[in-house]
């Protein structure tokens, strides 16, 4: 892949109104030049992970849209789900393929948040490398309160107040969080139980922030709707930290408890590399196929 492509993966506070979610597609591909490559929902989590590709000029007008969009059907005081979420379009990172640079995509980032406070009127948080202040590198920092918890903390804490807009969050769609970074892997691991603090443990002992993996997230999450618990992961660097490794880990703790897994699952794409690096018998990766490879797909 020698052109210049950027990724775009947006996070959606939906996951559960299929018309609401086709019509956010529908704002992507209304933008000449963009390339819709997955597009994952979760109910329990209620959250859509959609993955297209665009050249630059079109990829901050797609982002745009799709903010806009976002805001037009989804009022966060009524949201429910079990992940965290600040904005109604909650991330939207920018990520380098082909012979395109992080630095691009930071100046891509920075571009895309001033059009969304210009023109849509919410306030713009930046993360990774697109970041403005070394405390808000790390996404789980600019989102710790959540919606809620933000939506007060900014009237008077002005450490807390957006880097774009505001001071005050939107009334219905929140904030949304710009950032600019290399390729994340995003794998759940469910478990054959209903013991939430079980997941929750588990997830302590495998992410980086409490001593476990190098560039690895992890929550414990309840799925209702499957009667399971979830470890959801986030790899920031599958280089690092190989998805097999983390998964046999899993694997093992939850033996110690008696506990199977139930099924894994990835969230968006994977880079070839990273799948060739874990036979996907060994990872009992459900619902995969090679269309779910970024560079086969774009490759097509």
């Amino acid at each position: 892949m020698n052109d210049t492509w950027i990724e775009c993966v947006p996070n959606i506070s939906e996951g559960r109104d299929l018309s609401r979610i086709d019509a956010f597609e529908q704002a992507l591909s209304s933008v000449p030049g963009t390339v819709l490559l997955d597009r994952t929902s979760d109910v329990d989590h209620n959250r859509t992970v959609m993955t297209f590709v665009a050249h630059p000029g079109s990829v901050i007008e797609a982002a745009v849209r799709l903010a806009a969009k976002a805001a037009e059907v989804i009022d966060l005081n009524h949201h429910h789900g079990v992940h965290p979420r600040l904005g109604a379009l909650d991330i939207l990172p920018f990520v380098p393929l082909g012979n395109a640079t992080v630095d691009q995509c930071v100046a891509l980032a920075h571009e895309a948040g001033a059009r969304i406070w210009n023109e849509v009127g919410i306030p713009v948080y930046f993360y990774d490398a697109a970041a403005l202040r070394n405390d808000r590198v790390r996404l789980e920092n600019v989102r710790r309160g959540q919606f809620e918890g933000l939506r007060a903390a900014v009237v008077g804490d002005e450490s807390k107040r957006p880097d774009l807009g505001g001071p005050s969050l939107h009334p219905t769609a929140g904030a949304v969080i710009v950032g600019a970074r290399k390729i994340l892997i995003a794998y759940n691991i469910n478990l054959k139980s209903t013991d939430l603090g079980l997941a929750k443990s588990i997830a302590r002992r495998i992410r980086a922030s409490s001593g476990g993996f190098p560039s690895v997230k992890a929550l414990g999450v309840p799925l209702q709707s499957r009667g399971l618990v979830q470890v959801a992961i986030n790899f920031t660097d599958f280089e690092q930290t190989p998805v097999h490794v983390v998964y046999s880990e899993v694997c093992r703790l939850a033996a110690e408890r008696g506990i199977e897994i139930e099924e894994s699952e990835l969230i968006g794409l994977m880079p070839r590399t990273a799948l060739e690096a874990a036979a996907a018998g060994l990872l009992k990766l459900s619902h995969f196929d090679s269309r779910r490879v970024i560079e086969n797909r774009v490759e097509a």
